[in-house]
Order: structure tokens, then C-alpha cells, then sequence
């Protein structure tokens, strides 16, 4: 059902036509600027239905089969369709699907396996480590003693030999593989090796590529990894959520973790969204996209370094893009507000070894819309011409407009 329909049409523009405003305000705004933001997505409209179903009314605290509440025989049944269809999906044994977020799965991967004070090896803040992969200003930083293995200084690619020593020198009882702002695959295998040889567990943050290995536009984590930590949108388009993937033998530590230990009831009608997702990942035509984000990035990537920005790692296997756009004339925060101005929507990110800020980008929403190669360099080109200051806001934002309008995320 097409969103805009649904929104003119529903009771919340009659009883709260100021509200309605702001989410067709909202709408609006994502439908005429380019949402480049690598962490974002437009979830199917089979999606938003299932977020704002019934299912939203019913608490629902424990699991399938043994609740706190009364009257979940149905919900039951949709979270056992979201269990079965994301341990399908990725080749798990066993699957969680209750995480309110990708931070929320992380601190369940914890809670299962770790105790305060524990030592966890992860990749660091200033190289594309997550807030939860030890910021002081975060619970992981405050509850666990991390230490952070970094990048190479010439290629920007993990430094697995420094993984090695510091695994070897720690001994921590975890490490963590993911990143928010590294844009290529990540070994798993090794870090598999090097976990087992020094006797820790192996949590991998896939929250960014997890979609991409739903797609097989990515090499899969579940294999390798004692707990998978996920999210449900980003690539993967579903709603904002979190999951757990791991082996049968962790099964009922890791959601021992999650309920009772770190939350309280399930979000259902969210589940339910998941449960929609799930089976929208696994058809021919997501695999279809999935590769197509893939393409989109790397045009995307070569076409911003042709035009004068310095891409992280000199490219990208993934959806998602790091630069420096200095030798422009511009740091990261000036570059994005310009953009920003333009109607391109993206990031400010840490560059590696250096106190810069760079622009953090991604393909999944414009591949979504169906934008392919041929706009990736409309879209490199005019990004450039923006930051050097040869196309003034208004003419570029005039020129955004009309692109987006050629490719809507949702019609009707």
C-alpha cells in the first residue's frame, strides 16, 4: 500500500492534523533529498503495515511458549515465523529477534558471555569502532576493560598482525569484529584462529553488512563467530531493530540475556516487521539488490576518488564509503553542512590516524529506489562540484530534486 495514500487516508490526519503533518513533512524530506547516510534505509510499505499493526498492543515478556502475560498465542506464532525465517536466512542454529537495537543485541552478546572487568579486544573508536566496543562514555566501556587494535597506516585496512600480538599480549576473554565506518570485508576465519588460540570468544558486530550477507554480497560471520550481533535495517530494509544469531550450545544464555537480564518485553509488532523482512531477504530479487548496493558503492567510491577525495582503503566491498574531502578545500563538518544544504544527506566519520573528520556515505537507500551506475556519477560529480563551490546550494538542491523525483521510494 503506497505510503503517502496511507498516511492522507488514516484517522491521524482528522485527530491530529499537526502530527500528520510533521510525517508527511518527514516523508517529504526523504522523498526529495538523497539519503546518503550509510546506516539508512526505506522499509517496504508490507514492513511499516506489520509496524503499525495490532500486534502493537499486546506485552508480551519471555518467549514463544512461555510468557508472563496472557493471551499470546498469536504473537507466539509471529515470533517463531521471525526465529525460523532469520536462522533459514543465515545458516544459524539458533536466532534471537527480540533486541530493541543493534546496541541492545551487543550488550546481550556481553551480558551471555562476559562478566565485569573482563578484557575484550576490539577494533578502536577512531578507527570505525562502535560506541559499544568500549567508549567510556558508553556501558561498555565503563563495565569491561577494552583494548583496541587498529588500522594500517599506509592502506587503512585491518592491522591482523596487531590483532595477533594484542590478543597474545591481553588474553581477552573476547573480541569484537565490526566496524560502522570500515568499508571492507573483514576476515573472519582469522579472527576465528586468533580467538581460539589465546581461549576467547568471537562476537562479530555485522550490523552494516549483515543485509549484504542476506543478499550474498558478503561473506557471512555465522560460521566463524560464537555470537552474531546484528540490526534489522540498514541494508537489510527491515525496522529499526536488533538481532542474535548464534550456535545451539549458547542458546539459552544468549536469551537469558536479553530477557530478563537487559530488557523487558518484546516490541512484537516490531517482530512481526522482522519477520516480514526476513522473508523479503530471502528472495531472488533482494539477492538482486544486495549485489547491486555492492556495484553502486564501488562506482560510487571510484568516481570520488577520480574527483579529487581521498577514499578510505582506496575503495569498498561493501555499501559503505569513507573519505577525506581535504584536498577540496573542506574538512568533513563544513562538507557535510554544504551537502546538507544541497539536499544530500550523509555523515560526518573519524579518519584513521589523524584528528580529521571525513564523510561516511552509502548506497542502500538509492539502490532501493532503483538508482544504479549511471547516477552513481550524476551523484559523485555533482558532490564534488558542491564541496569546491562551483555549483551554488540552490541550483545543485534544484538538481537533487529532480533526480530523486525520477526515482521516488514509494509512489503512488
Amino acid at each position: 500500500m503506497p505510503v503517502t495514500h496511507t498516511l492522507e487516508a488514516d484517522v491521524l490526519r482528522r485527530q491530529d492534523p499537526e502530527l500528520a503533518e510533521i510525517l508527511l513533512g518527514e516523508l517529504d524530506r526523504q522523498s526529495t533529498t538523497l539519503q546518503l547516510i550509510a546506516a539508512e534505509n526505506f522499509s517496504s510499505p508490507a514492513v511499516l503495515s506489520a509496524l503499525g499493526s495490532p500486534l502493537a498492543n499486546k506485552y508480551a515478556e519471555g518467549y514463544p511458549g512461555a510468557r508472563h502475560h496472557g493471551g499470546c498465542e498469536i504473537v507466539d506464532v509471529a515470533e517463531r515465523l521471525a526465529v525460523d525465517r532469520a536462522k533459514a536466512l543465515f545458516g544459524a542454529e539458533h536466532a534471537n529477534v527480540q533486541s530493541h537495537s543493534g546496541s541492545s543485541a551487543v550488550l546481550a552478546a556481553y551480558a551471555a558471555l562476559l562478566r565485569p572487568g573482563d578484557t575484550v579486544l576490539a577494533l578502536g573508536l577512531p578507527y570505525g569502532g562502535h560506541l559499544t566496543h568500549g567508549s567510556p562514555a558508553n556501558f561498555s566501556g565503563r563495565w569491561f576493560d577494552f583494548v583496541g587494535y587498529g588500522v594500517d597506516a599506509e592502506t587503512g585496512l585491518i592491522d591482523y598482525d596487531q590483532v595477533r600480538t594484542l590478543a597474545r599480549t591481553h588474553r581477552p576473554k573476547a573480541i569484537v569484529c565490526g566496524s560502522i565506518a570500515y568499508p571492507r570485508h573483514l576476515d573472519y576465519a582469522l579472527f576465528r584462529e586468533v580467538a581460539d588460540e589465546v581461549g576467547a570468544y568471537l562476537i562479530a558486530d555485522a550490523a552494516h553488512p549483515i543485509g549484504l550477507v542476506a543478499g550474498g554480497a558478503a561473506p557471512s560471520p555465522v560460521p566463524y563467530a560464537d555470537v552474531v550481533c546484528a540490526t534489522t535495517h540498514k541494508v537489510l530494509r527491515g525496522p529499526r531493530g536488533g538481532m542474535l544469531l548464534c550456535g545451539a550450545e549458547l542458546a539459552e544464555r544468549v536469551d537469558r540475556a536479553v530477557f530478563p537480564f537487559t530488557q523487558g518485553g518484546a516490541q512484537m509488532h516490531t517482530i512481526a516487521a522482522k519477520a516480514v523482512a526476513f522473508g523479503e531477504a530471502a528472495t531472488p530479487a533482494f539477492r538482486l539488490y544486495a549485489h547491486q548496493v555492492v556495484a553502486n558503492a564501488r562506482t560510487l567510491a571510484a568516481l570520488l576518488a577520480a574527483e579529487g577525495l581521498v577514499v578510505t582503503t582506496g575503495g569498498t566491498d561493501t555499501h559503505l564509503i569513507t573519505a577525506d574531502p581535504a584536498p577540496l578545500g573542506v574538512d568533513g563538518r563544513t562538507a557535510r553542512g554544504r551537502l546538507a544544504a544541497a539536499g544530500m544527506v550523509l555523515d560526518c566519520c573519524a579518519l584513521p590516524h589523524g584528528d580529521a573528520r571525513g564523510l561516511r556515505l552509502g548506497t542502500a537507500a538509492v539502490t532501493t529506489q532503483g538508482m544504479a551506475e549511471e547516477e552513481m556519477a550524476g551523484i559523485a560529480a555533482l558532490l564534488a562540484d558542491v564541496l569546491r563551490g562551483g555549483t551554488e546550494s540552490q541550483k545543485a538542491r534544484d538538481q537533487v530534486r529532480e533526480l530523486t523525483g525520477r526515482f521516488q521510494p514509494y509512489t503512488g
